[in-house]
C-alpha cells in the first residue's frame, strides 16, 4: 500500500500542471444568474445545491450503517456461543449504532442550519 502512495501523490501533483487557469475559474465573466439556473436545472441557490448534495451523503451512510447492523446481527446470531465472534458482533453493533446517531443528529442539524434562510420553493 504504501508503494503506491508517493507515486498517487507525484501524480496528482504533475496533473496540476497542466491545468488551464482560465479554465479553473468557477464563475467567468460571461456567466450569469439565468444560465446558471439554466445549467442546474433552476437550482440557483448555492445553499440548496449543498443541501441536496449532503442529503445524499447522509442518506448513503446511512445505507452503510443499516447494512452493518444486519452484517454484525448476523454474526451475533451464527457465533453460536464462540466468545471471539460474538465481541465482535456486539462491536460491529456498538459501532453502528453510534453511527447511525451521528448520522442522524448531522442530518438535522444541516438540514436546520441551511434551510434557514432557504424558501420552501427552493427546495422542492
Amino acid at each position: 500500500m504504501k508503494k503506491y502512495i508517493a507515486p498517487g501523490f507525484a501524480l496528482l501533483f504533475a496533473s496540476a500542471l497542466f491545468v488551464d487557469p482560465a479554465m479553473a475559474q468557477l464563475i467567468s465573466p460571461i456567466d450569469n444568474p439565468a444560465e446558471i439556473g439554466n445549467a442546474t436545472q433552476q437550482e440557483a441557490s448555492l445553499r440548496a445545491m449543498v443541501l441536496k448534495f449532503v442529503n445524499f451523503f447522509l442518506y448513503f451512510l446511512g445505507l452503510i450503517a443499516t447494512v452493518f447492523v444486519i452484517y454484525g446481527g448476523f454474526l451475533y446470531i451464527t457465533s453460536q456461543g464462540d466468545d471471539g465472534n460474538v465481541e465482535k458482533a456486539k462491536k460491529i453493533l456498538t459501532f453502528a449504532a453510534i453511527g447511525i446517531l451521528i448520522i442522524l443528529i448531522s442530518f438535522a442539524l444541516i438540514n436546520t442550519l441551511l434551510t434557514a434562510g432557504i424558501s420552501q420553493q427552493a427546495l422542492t
